[in-house]
């Protein structure tokens, strides 16, 4: 038995150490990371959304490259100033078209990578529960320039419908504005203007009841997670395109394919065309590293994924819930996210 037993134990120390050394073969082919001795400085968007958990999935590519990451959070006007001088590197936070008149003024410093990291893109626009929609035969926004099917909307009793807006600082609620006067509204559409978080809890309110509800939001968000366009509720088209100086209009407002378009139009007429978050990088930094640009390039998630985030950042949004939602997402897709990880490492 002892004989038995010292050469099994002779045996695996043997097979032990000649696995290390296949490792170690292995590692040394493979050469150093191409992030190696290198920092990232990485900007976040100081508007929280489920864009903090895609940065945080980068990031952990970033450092699986090699990259030690050095993450800010600032506004996109400090972005694009600090990372035109190159002393930021990146951001995955740029909302585009919405951002592109600023960009402009910085392209030739900065560089935008890859067609977006939301698959097909996200859509904003006017909301109205699916079943005052379909009682009244509601398909434009512009049919609210009739008082009564305006005062359907009415939550304060002064007879105009209350359109919950963007927040007072946010630019969408401009483009609100913009439109309801443009679009004649004025005399029967009031812009709610607060807080918005708490303007939509009031929102999923009324609707949890039964009541009508209109308001202008955005997909992917936890507001579409939580009122479902063609389940619960209805985008609502505009009668044309409108928008205020100095805002983009991308690929133009007509949107192909929307689920839940009122009267199943199909382009929708939204608020504003398709966006996207995209990846700015410094042009010297990324022709410095291939690699960050092939994984800027490849990284992107569907639209169920953001919203699923968007609705889980709803009910916990602290720095430990963000990075929860990143490991978890990587470990469910870990052969996806050790692709990203093999194409951006043999990248040149």
């Amino acid at each position: 038995m002892r004989s038995s037993a010292f050469h099994m134990s002779r045996w695996l120390a043997i097979a032990a150490a000649a696995a290390l050394t296949a490792g170690c073969i292995t590692a040394a082919d493979a050469g150093p990371l191409p992030g190696e001795g290198k920092t990232v400085n990485f900007a976040q968007n100081d508007s929280l959304g489920a864009n903090y958990v895609q940065d945080q999935i980068l990031i952990m590519a970033l450092e699986k490259l090699g990259y030690k990451v050095n993450l800010q959070t600032l506004g996109v006007a400090t972005f694009f100033q600090a990372a035109a001088q190159g002393d930021l590197d990146m951001t995955g936070d740029i909302n585009w078209p919405q951002r592109e008149p600023a960009f402009r003024q910085v392209e030739k410093q900065l560089t935008l990578v890859g067609d977006g990291t939301i698959e097909g893109g996200g859509i904003n626009g006017y909301v109205i529960d699916k079943k005052t929609a379909e009682a009244h035969n509601i398909t434009n926004i512009e049919q609210l320039k009739d008082p009564k099917l305006a005062a359907l909307f009415d939550t304060d009793g002064d007879g105009k419908a209350d359109l919950i807006n963007c927040d007072p600082g946010w630019s969408c609620g401009d483009v609100v504005d913009y439109q309801i006067e443009k679009f004649g509204l004025s005399g029967t559409v009031h812009s709610v203007r607060a807080k918005y978080e708490a303007l939509m809890a009031e929102t999923f309110a009324r609707a949890r009841r039964g009541e009508p509800v209109l308001y202008y939001t955005w997909s992917p968000s936890w507001i579409t997670d939580a009122l479902v366009p063609g389940k619960n509720v209805v985008w609502l088209p505009i009668p044309y395109e409108a928008l205020p100086e100095g805002v983009s209009r991308g690929n133009g407002s007509d949107v192909k394919g929307v689920e839940g378009c009122a009267g199943n139009q199909d382009p929708c007429r939204m608020t504003v065309g398709s966006w996207n978050w995209l990846i700015v990088a410094n042009r010297d930094f990324l022709d410095k590293n291939p690699a960050v640009r092939k994984l800027a390039e490849t990284a992107k998630w569907p639209l169920p994924t953001w919203s699923s985030w968007e609705a889980a950042l709803n009910k916990g949004n602290s720095n430990r819930d963000i990075k929860k939602l990143a490991e978890s997402w990587v470990a469910e897709n870990q052969k996806q996210f050790d692709g990203w990880i093999a194409e951006a490492a043999a990248a040149k």
